[in-house]
């Protein structure tokens, strides 16, 4: 979240935040198989919204940052349109991250 505030634009922090979208896609997979038991409880729930958003933050990032990204580093300069694009999509995803990791989290408090 903190990369996504400074407003950076670049390869890395796409590659990054792509990356931390499907690390938390996994690890709610992971959850999910590991702990489920049975029928699906309000603690399963929990954790397939916040898969859903680990998933919709990757597709955000790959829509919104990713051809502005590689248009601007092929030298596109003064493409002011194309840097909101990628903020808007930066931010929209650190969002949507931090919702699955709050959903990861209160899964184990979620099974009562």
């Amino acid at each position: 979240m903190a990369m996504a505030a400074t407003g950076g634009v670049g390869k890395s922090l796409f590659l990054r935040q792509l990356a931390a979208g499907l690390v938390a896609l996994l690890t709610g997979v992971y959850l999910w198989h590991t702990l489920h038991a049975g029928e699906p409880g309000p603690g399963e729930r929990i954790l397939a919204i916040g898969a859903g958003c680990a998933l919709l933050a990757f597709v955000l990032q790959g829509l919104l940052a990713g051809p502005a990204v590689w248009k601007l580093s092929k030298g596109a300069s003064g493409e002011g349109g194309a840097r909101t694009r990628i903020l808007v999509g930066y931010r929209a995803a650190a969002l949507l991250l931090a919702v699955a990791a709050i959903a990861m989290g209160a899964f184990r408090y979620a099974g009562f």
